[in-house]
């Protein structure tokens, strides 16, 4: 089994981070992609969001353009408060702010 997801953002995972619901809730690594997925794990840019809100709809953040950038920006400055800019740009070599 895999590394235990945190979330930099909320200590609820079991809570959606955008509609605070408790039903089908999946884990969203919030920098996605092969490389990315891993680092998010490591450094909890990880969130808790229903199925609705990750991949099961239009709205989810994998098809949303706005709630992906949104949750990206909130996860950069709770990144940015705990380790720093430089670390934040070192790891995911980008800035979303």
């Amino acid at each position: 089994m895999g590394k235990k997801r945190f979330s930099l953002l909320t200590a609820d995972m079991t809570t959606c981070y955008i509609s605070k619901r408790t039903d089908n809730i999946h884990i969203h690594e919030v920098f996605f992609g092969t490389a990315n997925r891993k680092k998010s794990i490591e450094y909890g840019c990880c969130v808790p969001l229903t199925g609705v809100l990750h991949n099961e709809s239009k709205d989810g953040v994998h098809f949303d353009k706005t709630l992906n950038k949104r949750l990206k920006q909130e996860m950069q400055v709770a990144f940015e408060k705990k380790y720093s800019h430089e670390k934040f740009i070192e790891v995911f070599n980008k800035n979303y702010l």
